[in-house]
Formats: structure tokens, sequence, C-alpha cells
């Protein structure tokens, strides 16, 4: 039987303000998630990029959160600036669509804390941010913990690291004993399982897996070529495919500046996100590759980490993950809403092991190419 949003329980209010959206049935991770976030469960869920996973959680707390209480009711801890502001455009969206006037706003650890604190005046429903600001400004008295009813901590494999495990505990620690915590990830490991089971009791497990973990809209392709030349195959393979928004991932930050200098003097309009950049320099290099204005984005997995920018066409592996997670979650950023994505490895004689270890972990095939004469041709069967 096909489940819709009323059979959820989700008001009409927010139908409509999906509707508008473009959203009209719920996915898979959302019809598991919402019943169970509405009983008040503790839960963690796993399923892959692109399937929704911010509405499971956003729409049955907005459900729950009483909006004629000038209170703080929910923190959503997130690992990145980009994807704290991500969710807390999405709430701005479901409000503007939906008129249920549900507050929140970012609190950032790279951002004007003074700023932030004048912000928490209004006493926003929902917060969303880093795990190091949130306890800071709990400790500062500035969140007023005890009204907390909810906990979101999004990408938690990587928040449930070493860094970041004493913040997460403490923020818990800081709330009411029955505030309810939800955990979620494109990734699960059993050492993340481990230690997240240590932070609630009764901890519920939501697994969606798709028959083949990489969408099958996905087109996996690999350039044969030595480490020294990998930038200049970069160049030649950007001038091939022509892409309208192509992001290109790299290991090392310190290597960004080598690959920007590189492709700008061949007039590829391109910029860059990775771990050590500026704030600002960040926000104008995602503005200007989601208007269209550079073609190309290059960015480590750290910067990239739960981006969600529509019309990525390609993703360039100008370094090899080592991770076959790593993979999976950079392929993730294309081939959404059924349009067909490309993705391409640069790899080294060395690294053609990989290719294999993809190919098995996943059930993918990764074909070799060419790039002859200005354009990509597939090798001889």
């Amino acid at each position: 039987m096909e489940i819709n949003f009323e059979g959820l329980n989700i008001r009409q209010e927010m139908i409509n303000g999906l509707s508008n959206l473009g959203i009209k049935k719920p996915t898979e991770i959302q019809e598991k998630i919402i019943p169970l976030a509405l009983e008040g469960k503790n839960l963690i869920g796993q399923s892959e990029t692109g399937t929704g996973k911010t509405l499971a959680y956003l729409l049955p707390i907005i459900e729950k959160i009483d909006i004629n209480k000038k209170e703080m009711q929910c923190i959503i801890i997130a690992p990145t600036h980009e994807l704290s502001m991500q969710i807390h455009n999405t709430i701005g969206d479901l409000r503007n669509n939906s008129g249920i006037e549900v507050t929140s706003t970012p609190l950032i650890g790279s951002a004007n804390i003074t700023r932030q604190i004048d912000k928490l005046k209004t006493k926003p429903h929902i917060l969303v941010g880093s795990s190091g600001r949130i306890l800071d400004l709990i400790r500062k008295k500035k969140i007023s913990a005890h009204t907390i009813k909810h906990i979101v901590i999004d990408e938690v494999d990587k928040l449930l690291d070493k860094n970041n495990l004493p913040y997460i505990k403490d923020i818990i620690k800081s709330t009411p004993k029955d505030t309810r915590v939800m955990m979620f990830s494109a990734t699960l490991t059993g050492k993340t399982l481990d230690v997240a089971k240590t932070l609630v009791e009764e901890l519920t497990i939501v697994r969606v897996k798709n028959k083949n973990a990489v969408n099958e809209d996905i087109i996996h392709s690999y350039v044969i070529t030595e480490n020294r030349k990998k930038i200049e195959t970069l160049r030649k393979l950007v001038h091939a495919l022509n892409p309208k928004r192509a992001i290109v991932f790299i290991n090392n930050s310190y290597d960004v500046d080598i690959t920007l200098e590189k492709l700008r003097f061949h007039n590829i309009k391109v910029d860059a996100i990775h771990g050590s950049n500026e704030k600002e320099d960040r926000k104008r290099a995602l503005q200007n590759f989601r208007k269209g204005s550079i073609q190309v984005l290059v960015a480590s997995d750290i910067a990239a980490r739960g981006l969600d920018i529509k019309g990525i066409t390609h993703v360039i592996n100008l370094d090899m993950p080592k991770d076959p997670k790593d993979y999976l979650h950079r392929t993730g950023r294309v081939g959404r809403a059924g349009e067909t994505g490309e993705v391409f490895s640069l790899v080294d004689t060395k690294e053609e092991n990989l290719i294999k270890k993809y190919e098995e972990s996943f059930n993918i095939s990764i074909t070799e190419k060419y790039i002859y004469k200005g354009k990509v041709e597939k090798g001889e069967e």
C-alpha cells in the first residue's frame, strides 16, 4: 500500500507547503522515521545520500514544536557550516510555504558570537550548528538547555569521533533526561553504532538499503594517468566534457591552490571550498557555483559533506578516496531526482586496485576511458 504524508500524520498546512516545494510523496526513510519520531523514540537512521533524511527529522520535529511558546525546543548538530546553513534554509522554506511559524537560527563556530547571542534573545524554536559553538553558548547560559525537547545529530558518523564526542555528550547531559535524540548518516559502521548506544537508552535502529548502494542513474568511469600529470589530465577532461556543473574532489587541502592556478590559467571558471579557507570565501564560491558563474568547484570531502546543490552533472576524483564509503558520498552529489550523472576518477597505475575495490563494494562497473583529440572515448572491449 502506498503511504502518503497524510498517512504519516503530518498536518495539512505542512502537506500543502511540501506540495508547493514539489514534494508529493515521502521517501522510504521518511516513511520509516516519521511515525517513530512522532512516538518519541530515540532513533538512529541510515540511508544513502539524497534520500531525504533532513525532512525525515524536520517534519516530525515541527509537528511536535509548540509554536505558541517562545522558547528553544530543538538542537540540530551538523559537522560543517554549509550543512548547518542548508538545514536552516530548509526550515525557512518549510515555514514560508506552509505558514507554520517555526523559527530557527544557525550557530556556526566561525561566525560572530555576539551577533548569535543577539539572535538567541528572540528564543528561536530550533538551533542549528556546530557542537563546539552550541556547547559554548549553553555554558554561557545563552541557550536555555532546560527547555530543549529534541536533539538531532546529523552526519553522526563524523560527529561521534574523538574530537566531537565530548561536546555531544555534554550537550545531551545539559538537557532534560526525557529529551529525545535522533541521529542520521548515509553510512553507519558498527563502531558508530556502539558509541551511539552509549549516548541514549533504548535506541531504535532504522536502516534503508537499496539493492545497489550506488544510484543506478550514475555512470562510472576512470582515466589512467601518472600522479604528476593529474592536474593536466583534469584540465583536458574538463575541456572534453564541458560540464554544466562539476565537483572535483581532492584529498589534501594544500593541493587546492595549485589546482586552481593551473585551471584558471587555461580559462576554466573554477573556485574551491576546503577545510582551511575563510567562511566568506567558501560562501562566495558556493553562491557562484549555484548560480552557474563558475563551472568547476574543487572540494575536500569534509568541506563537501552534506552539500545539496541542484544540477551537478559531474563528479571528478582528482585524488582517489581510500575508503569506499567516501566514494559513495562523492558519487551521491550527482544523479539526483532521476537525472543521470557521471563520475570520473583519475587513476595512477598503482591505484587501479582501488577501482576493483569500489566495483566489488558497490556491485558497479567502472569503465576505463581515454581522452583523445579533445573527446572522451571508451577503450576497446
